[in-house]
């Protein structure tokens, strides 16, 4: 149950009513009513909702926008409405709508019926797939991995409130040019560590961790890769390289909260001959065309700044055929809404994705690419771009040994996945108010204070139906109760938008406000139904913020 939406419903029903009403008197003359908004003020002086309808109805109706506010106003006026307090007409017409707090005393029974549920919408009877991470397995998972796996883990959380059936998926880039450059290093490795002086790949993966599988290599298998042919040993040691990278992701993603549906094998496409299927499909509709030795895509008739190789002369496909062969697949599974999170840097390559999904017969427009900047690390004001233990890049693993899970999953999601963020580690370590996820953290702790109180000094709060939530008459308890209330339609806004950092700050907005309350007002009180009533609030503010870190993939401490 979502009680904004609600009530928005209502209140286009009606100003819809009002409108049709004003016509049959001959206030107002139209043929058909255009689209309009009703939508949450900015400011709080400008009501609880506003409506555009006036400006929108002025060139049919030959009115002044703000005289078709007026008459609708009055309109509305001329019969009695339970929940609303006033209507007035601002600036050059618009609607401003302001509610009486009866609609958020039935805010609290509905978060105790619905408890770990309440923010659930409806299922919708929609597929949707996030694709995230998905990190070569050559190396260590990075910051742009972690921001990466944060931003979509959470999305899918929020996406699965609104009612989508989600999907989440890996894919495996175990094939292609980058898997052939890995297998160069691992070879050149286990040749060197075994007495050959050899020159290391300029290319190559020359990190730690390359020379550490291929030590554990050599201690399962020893000399004998020696005696084999350069193919034979190369396969064995990219067998066992993948499946020790693909282990160690699986299990570090695991530990970051982030559990996978599925993990998709990019050799599967070419096993399975869909990758040629699709670049031949392409050729048949004139797509596709040869140049250089080399096969086309003609991606600028779609908007891309040039076209673009799918088949190299020597015959091999590229990555951007094989991301074409994935793409149908994901849609001949079903999804009706196919979201990937990529890194800025694949910024040209949205274009021509969608572009080769509109060639294919498919509607481009679900098709949705999240981009996401750059993460840098500070520690002291200083950029942390070197790992302590092993001299290169910072991995996902050491940030989660450093500041904690949850400070790391709430830090990669505060900010708009197109913005670049500025990691402090030093702050997210802190246990004050300046850290903004102990800050939210702290709040649900402190509620479970209150309980633990109350339950010390005997005092129980009453059942549901023994509570009266309309003592709650102090602004600071009404701005909890409407901030609650907006828990529902703010992930329906969050999953439309492709935004996650909403709530995380929907929770840090929520935990100030449940601050400030407490910092003005006794909970524990002498008037025993106020003391029910503020228990009750406490309550429902206690699920909402758990709720919320849920979905953010943030634990809820009862204790700090």
């Amino acid at each position: 149950m979502n009680p904004v939406q609600e009530l928005h419903n209502l209140l286009e029903e009606l100003i819809i009513e009002a409108i049709e009403a004003c016509r049959e008197e001959g206030q107002l003359d139209y043929q058909q009513l255009p689209d309009f908004v009703i939508e949450v003020p900015r400011e709080k002086g400008h009501g609880d909702f506003a409506c555009n309808i006036a400006m929108l109805l002025a060139r049919e109706a030959r009115m002044v926008p703000r005289k078709i506010a007026e008459t609708i106003v009055t309109m509305i006026n001329s019969k009695s409405h339970l929940q609303i307090e006033k209507i007035e007409v601002a600036g050059p017409g618009f609607i401003n709508i302001f509610l009486n707090n009866s609609w958020l005393y039935d805010i609290p029974v509905l978060v105790t019926e619905l408890e770990d549920r309440y923010g659930y919408n409806p299922r919708i009877g929609q597929r949707v797939q996030v694709e995230f991470v998905s990190a070569n397995p050559t190396g260590n998972l990075h910051m742009g991995n972690a921001r990466g796996g944060a931003i979509g883990d959470t999305l899918a959380n929020i996406l699965d409130r609104a009612g989508y059936d989600v999907q989440r998926e890996f894919y495996i880039n175990d094939a292609g040019n980058q898997i052939e450059i890995f297998t160069d290093s691992l070879e050149t490795r286990y040749l060197q560590l075994n007495g050959y002086d050899l020159p290391f790949p300029e290319d190559g993966y020359a990190g730690q961790d390359v020379v550490e599988t291929v030590k554990r290599i050599i201690s399962h298998y020893g000399k004998q890769l020696l005696d084999m042919s350069s193919d034979e040993r190369r396969k064995i040691l990219l067998d066992y390289a993948l499946e020790e990278k693909v282990k160690y992701i699986r299990k570090t993603l695991e530990n970051f909260g982030v559990n996978y549906d599925v993990w998709f094998s990019e050799k599967t496409l070419h096993k399975t001959g869909k990758i040629d299927e699709v670049v031949n499909y392409l050729q048949e509709k004139g797509y596709v065309y040869e140049g250089e030795d080399a096969l086309w895509f003609k991606s600028t008739l779609f908007g891309d700044e040039k076209d673009e190789v799918i088949m190299r002369a020597n015959g091999i496909p590229t990555y951007f055929a094989a991301d074409i062969a994935y793409h149908k697949d994901k849609f001949e599974r079903g999804f009706d809404w196919v979201i990937n999170v990529w890194g800025a840097d694949h910024h040209g390559h949205v274009a021509r994705m969608k572009g080769a999904m509109e060639a294919l017969g498919y509607d481009p427009d679900k098709l949705d690419i999240l981009l996401m900047q750059l993460v840098r690390l500070y520690r002291g004001g200083n950029i942390v771009r070197m790992s302590k233990r092993t001299g290169t890049t910072v991995s996902l693993d050491e940030l989660i040994e450093e500041v904690g899970r949850d400070a790391a999953r709430y830090f990669f999601v505060m900010r708009s996945p197109d913005s670049h963020l500025d990691f402090d580690l030093e702050l997210a370590k802190q246990q004050n108010q300046e850290n903004p996820v102990y800050y939210v953290q702290y709040a649900h702790a402190r509620i479970c204070s209150i309980f633990r109180q109350a339950e010390a000094a005997g005092v129980r709060m009453s059942g549901i139906a023994e509570i009266d939530p309309s003592l709650l008459q102090e602004k600071e308890e009404l701005a909890l109760l409407r901030k609650i209330a907006d828990f529902p339609e703010e992930i329906c806004v969050a999953a439309r938008a492709m935004a996650p950092q909403r709530i995380a700050r929907y929770v840090l907005e929520l935990a100030g406000l449940f601050h400030s309350f407490y910092n003005h007002h006794r909970v524990l009180h002498q008037d025993q139904a106020l003391q029910n009533a503020r228990l009750l609030l406490m309550y429902i503010t206690r699920i909402t913020i758990k709720n919320s870190l849920d979905i953010l993939g943030v634990n809820s401490p009862e204790r700090m």
